[in-house]
Order: C-alpha cells, then structure tokens, then sequence
C-alpha cells in the first residue's frame, strides 16, 4: 500500500519529468511552430531565426525520441524531411496555447 509521501514523490517525478522535456530551452518553440502544421527543416529555421540548425537538430532529436514528433522521410529528388507532431504532441496545445496567454497577460 502506498503511503501519502510516496505517491506525492511519484507525482512529483512525473511532473518534473513532463516539464524537463517541454521546458529544454527552444522546445516548447519548435511544438508550438508544429501547431501549425508539419514542417521541413528550413521552415524552422524561417519560423525560428534565433535557433542555430545544430540545436534545433538537437532538440528535433530529443523531441522524436519523447515521441513528440514524427520524422518522415519523402524519398522524392531531392529529398525532403519532414516533422510532424504526434497525438502525444497535438496533446500539448492547449497547454502550450494556456503559457502563450499566461505569457501575454502577465507580459511587462
């Protein structure tokens, strides 16, 4: 039987969990760029000046890899990758959307 301190311990690692993939500097950007609609990387790059290609290949990693996004390979000339989100992904909107208000209501 869990006792009241284990089961806050558990909620707690999965929260940090949650927030330590989506709160990586530039990940909740490149979500947020997806809601729009899959991307290829030169469209991040349009959407996201400030973001170097190497980090965002990084993040573009790390985020395929938490199952966030999907990488689809069009094996057309030339060939072309492209980076959608997944329902796990597409489940994050309206969180993402509620920062983006919380971020303009509050904004100095």
């Amino acid at each position: 039987m869990e006792t009241k301190g284990e089961h806050n311990r558990k909620v707690c690692n999965v929260f940090h969990n949650a927030i330590e993939i989506i709160g990586r500097r530039w990940t909740g950007v490149i979500i947020y760029t997806l809601f729009s609609g899959p991307k290829r990387f030169s469209e991040f790059a349009q959407a996201i000046p400030e973001l170097s290609s190497r980090l965002l290949t990084e993040r573009l990693k790390e985020l395929e890899d938490n199952f966030l996004i999907a990488r689809e390979v069009i094996s057309d000339r030339p060939i072309q990758v492209i980076y959608s989100l997944t329902e796990k992904g597409k489940a994050l909107k309206p969180i993402l959307e509620s920062v983006a208000q919380w971020g303009h209501d509050w904004k100095k």
